[in-house]
């Protein structure tokens, strides 16, 4: 099976489980034959990814998140309006992905969340049958909780993730826990994506808390709390940096973001403090760590995120960088927990090869159907 992936560059998590994934079908003897990465002109494609990813990778103008530089709140109609003034280069992104399928010709294209790989099979219906894979999928799961109010922030996010899926054969919906299948709505539940490299860690227990953001600015919230427990180490890796290792003060420094030494940092450390990211928060969860999410404001994403992961054990949602609800909360953090995920995890190599066998054979049977965009209202509303 020659297999073409199409990712989200924004952050790393979409990036981090294309790599994992790509891991696990050359593991079961499948080809990855490259990627298409969607970038903005200041987030290009992040080392760690190119360095590790096993095929060709081109970088495509996509459209991306705009945050408020002082505040670092997420700002909607701003992202919206950047993406309409840009909608004739997204164009040309979305041309660009129809000829390498045409011309490549894969088995499968699996989508991680990017945009334009939806509205490519929405508007040029390419024979190669798609599959989608993002946590944001589990929103359309009846089971699914949201966060109270917010109905438009929710309904633009489902419909954003209706389109980032329009024409493909299955949403994969990766959770932190085993919930049934909803094959109606073309949803399947599957565990996380995790790097190779977090597996093969021991988790050893440690006296520091371990923080991390890709936004620079929220840095400063994480040196108020250092400063209402200075006795406490903290490290702390964010896009501000180059440094491998700067020492601000006797316990606190900062790092550069890198994948190796962030894991590292993590099989050791007491705790984690992190925004309400999918992907590190997986990351701490199979290690066994108890985690402080903070979703970023304005973030409706990250506030399910956080939801959610409260829902499974996997630690605490908040609204600032405040250490005292994590210091309360460790004691009465339950390994369990933890040992269920894993065991969860464990079922995914087998389920993500059924999904795409189920889509290679639903070609021939359904080569003249093309899956629609379903209502944004619909399930899990």
């Amino acid at each position: 099976m020659r297999i073409l992936f199409l990712v989200q560059g924004e952050g790393r998590g979409h990036l981090t489980q294309a790599l994992s994934l790509a891991q696990l079908v050359e593991t079961a003897g499948h080809e990855v034959i490259g990627a298409l990465v969607g970038v903005t002109h200041n987030r290009p494609t992040p080392t760690f990814f190119s360095e590790q990813f096993p095929a060709p990778i081109t970088p495509l103008p996509s459209p991306g998140l705009v945050y408020h530089t002082r505040t670092n709140a997420l700002q909607p109609s701003k992202t919206t309006w950047k993406a309409l003034l840009n909608a004739r280069t997204y164009r040309r992104s979305i041309r660009q992905i129809r000829d390498v399928i045409e011309s490549q010709k894969p088995d499968l294209v699996v989508n991680f969340y990017e945009l334009l790989g939806g509205l490519t099979y929405g508007f040029y219906r390419p024979s190669v049958p798609m599959i989608c894979v993002a946590h944001q999928y589990l929103a359309f799961h009846p089971q699914f909780q949201f966060p109270a109010g917010q109905y438009m922030d929710r309904l633009l996010f489902k419909l954003t993730s209706r389109f980032t899926a329009w024409g493909a054969r299955e949403m994969l919906a990766l959770s932190f826990d085993q919930q049934p299948d909803v094959p109606g709505s073309r949803l399947r539940v599957v565990p996380p994506l995790l790097r190779q490299e977090v597996l093969d860690r021991k988790p050893a227990s440690g006296d520091f808390f371990l923080a991390y953001t890709t936004q620079p600015g929220l840095v400063a919230e994480l040196v108020r709390a250092h400063r209402q427990h200075p006795a406490i180490p903290l490290r702390v890796f964010h896009s501000g940096t180059q440094a491998t290792e700067e020492r601000i003060d006797e316990t606190l420094t900062y790092h550069a973001i890198n994948g190796q030494r962030f894991l590292d940092a993590m099989q050791g450390c007491r705790a984690v403090v992190t925004t309400a990211g999918f992907e590190s928060v997986c990351e701490a969860f199979y290690m066994g760590k108890p985690v402080l999410m903070i979703p970023q404001p304005n973030h409706f994403e990250q506030a399910c995120n956080a939801l959610d992961g409260e829902r499974a054990g996997v630690g605490l949602g908040a609204n600032t960088f405040d250490l005292n609800p994590l210091l309360d909360f460790i004691p009465r953090y339950s390994t369990e927990t933890s040992e269920q995920f894993r065991a969860w995890y464990a079922q995914g190599y087998y389920l993500f090869l059924a999904a795409m066998n189920r889509a290679i054979q639903s070609k021939s049977t359904n080569s003249s159907q093309h899956p629609e965009v379903l209502s944004a209202a619909g399930s899990g509303s």
